[in-house]
């Protein structure tokens, strides 16, 4: 009995070692999940909307230089699959150095005779942003309310405080005369002979702002001004205000706003039109055309925005006669219009 038991592990064993031993049919590997698929960037900025009847051929053509190479710069970057908060910072430093708009070398004098300058930024996937407003010896406003974003627990500093931040991160300040700019000199003159009785004919707005969507899918808006010709000292308008002029949500849509600032502000003009994207689930155009032609234009408000949403979808209303704005797409052409086709 005991001999036959160990016959049959012994012809167990001889079986096992000649399984072992046949060759197996190589299995296909797991194909890997699908990458995700790529969006299609687009970018979209804007020099202000206003009353573009009275621009001299000089300007009208040192507006669209400026805005193409604002526009060149924030595409090389989404094309290399830079982020949308990059791109926007990037186009609108090129808007603030040309001093082409009401930004940067080109801000209005305040009635104390200096710019007083105000921006913000926003990021749609995170909803972080930053600004800064009454700055008076910033180059690039816009690059310091990022840095606010990014490297301090606020939304917004203001005047000195945001300068004395700036000087922390190591911003170099400038003097204002780094801001002179004749044509905006002369305007501060003739407005400060009238005591700013001119103002109310003028309807002059030379903000500027960006928009981007980049390959990720994210959103991000910025905006950067010297707010309004022969503003009182410390006037903050809409663009530095978070949903005011200044908004981006991925779930939403990204908006940078131009005009009126007051009227923005009591509208909540950019946060309006996001929220009609998202929880009345309006196509972007109609929700940016019912704020801006619509309810600004029943209250008197002048103005436009740039709207942009996740699926690459473009809204550039305004209700004055002009909005210089230019949009980028991954084809990398560049248009650029002024007036309403």
């Amino acid at each position: 009995m005991k001999s036959k038991r160990l016959m049959f592990i012994a012809a167990a064993a001889l079986l096992f070692v000649a399984a072992a031993r046949v060759p197996r049919t190589p299995q296909p590997a797991a194909a890997p999940p699908n990458p995700p698929q790529g969006h299609d960037f687009v970018l979209v900025i804007h020099g202000g909307a206003g009353d573009y009847k009275d621009h001299s051929s000089e300007q009208a053509e040192a507006g669209r230089a400026a805005i193409t190479r604002a526009a060149e710069a924030g595409a090389a970057i989404l094309r290399n699959g830079g982020r949308s908060i990059d791109a926007v910072e990037a186009a609108l430093r090129i808007m603030e150095d040309s001093g082409a708009f009401d930004a940067g070398r080109g801000a209005y004098y305040s009635r104390a005779g200096v710019p007083e300058m105000d921006a913000a930024i926003m990021d749609g996937k995170t909803l972080q942003a930053g600004a800064v407003a009454s700055v008076c010896h910033i180059a690039n406003p816009i690059s310091l309310a990022r840095m606010v974003m990014e490297h301090t627990q606020h939304v917004m500093l203001v005047g000195p405080g945001a300068e004395e931040f700036a000087r922390s991160q190591g911003v170099a300040l400038v003097s204002p005369y780094y801001f002179f700019n004749e044509r905006e000199w002369k305007r501060f003159q003739k407005d400060e002979a009238k005591k700013g009785a001119s103002l109310a004919d003028e309807h002059v707005h030379g903000t500027t702002g960006a928009v981007a969507l980049d390959e990720a899918g994210n959103l991000a808006a910025g905006t950067t001004t010297g707010g309004t010709s022969f503003k009182m000292t410390g006037r903050v308008g809409d663009s530095p205000i978070i949903g005011a002029g200044t908004y981006a949500n991925n779930e939403s849509c990204a908006v940078s706003g131009t005009g009126e600032g007051e009227f923005y502000m009591r509208d909540v003009v950019a946060a309006d039109i996001c929220e009609r994207v998202k929880y009345l689930h309006e196509p972007l155009e109609q929700a940016a055309n019912d704020v801006v032609m619509k309810e600004l234009v029943e209250q008197h408000g002048e103005g436009g925005v740039i709207a942009l949403d996740r699926q690459g979808h473009v809204a550039t209303p305004f209700n004055t006669n002009g909005m210089l704005h230019a949009i980028v797409r991954s084809d990398g052409k560049i248009t650029i219009e002024t007036y309403k086709p």
